[in-house]
């Protein structure tokens, strides 16, 4: 379920801007959800192996080249979905733990 929660996660950060890593994991931990490089590599790219994402790669003033991420049209389609799906889930569980 974490894993699947964490996809969305990252879709909804990407919908409103491009990002690299970095920035994924910032907004991540901003939330207070521990994520490490390790794990979001790997979810990165099976999201962009299922065509959810794409990528480029961007010059660095401050290093080497960062490789931002960006939904596809596919994956946009996929977040509208998941939000749906999440509301679903929401409610539905309101309604368990919220009945007395």
């Amino acid at each position: 379920m974490r894993k699947g929660v964490l996809e969305y996660c990252i879709l909804s950060i990407l919908s409103s801007k491009d990002k690299y890593a970095s920035e994924i994991l910032e907004a991540l931990k901003d939330a207070k959800m521990l994520v490490v490089e390790g794990t979001i590599y790997p979810l990165l790219t099976r999201l962009k192996n299922a065509g959810l994402l794409n990528y480029r790669w961007e010059e660095s003033t401050s290093g080497p080249p960062r490789k931002y991420y960006a939904l596809t049209e596919t994956g946009k389609l996929f977040l509208n979905e998941l939000n749906g799906t999440w509301d679903e889930l929401r409610n539905a569980v309101n309604l368990v733990t919220n009945t007395k």
